[in-house]
Order: structure tokens, then C-alpha cells, then sequence
């Protein structure tokens, strides 16, 4: 036997952009957090063994990118495929 699909009445749908009504934002603040963060900057978490060895965001951008130019380095060239 099939089953029959419920079908959704146009007052049930919810927009995208709408808010339910069971979320109460009337308490909601700013983050105040964000201003911390440079625009187009990427928040990674770290575990914390590692996050021990470094004291601060800025030695670990320093040891990335020390690490990232020796995967550079030693990253095998791109040849170009031409047909000859």
C-alpha cells in the first residue's frame, strides 16, 4: 500500500527570512565579542595540548606560516600538460 504524502497548507510554511514565532530575541545584545576579530579573519579552534604552546594569536600565525612556507618549498611543481 502507498502511503500518502501530508501535504503542507500554504498557512503552515514558514518564509525564509521570517522568525518563528517561539524564538524571543527581546533579550538579545550585541556580541561584544566581534570587534576582536579583523574582518576576514578565520576563528580556529585548537585543542588543548597545542593550544598550551602558544601564548598568543600572533605565534601561531607566525608558526603557520613558517610551516607554510616549507610545504611550499617542498611541494612538488605543477608541470604543464602539453600535447606535443
Amino acid at each position: 500500500m502507498k502511503r500518502e504524502q501530508s501535504k503542507v497548507r500554504g498557512a503552515d510554511r514558514v518564509d525564509v527570512d521570517e522568525i518563528l514565532p517561539e524564538y524571543d530575541f527581546s533579550r538579545a545584545r550585541p556580541n561584544k565579542y566581534a570587534p576582536r576579530y579583523a574582518p576576514g579573519s578565520v576563528v580556529v579552534v585548537l585543542d588543548p595540548d597545542v593550544a598550551a604552546v602558544f601564548p598568543s594569536a600572533r605565534e601561531v600565525n607566525e608558526a603557520l606560516r613558517a610551516l607554510a612556507g616549507i610545504i611550499r618549498k617542498h611541494r612538488p611543481r605543477r608541470t604543464s600538460r602539453r600535447s606535443a
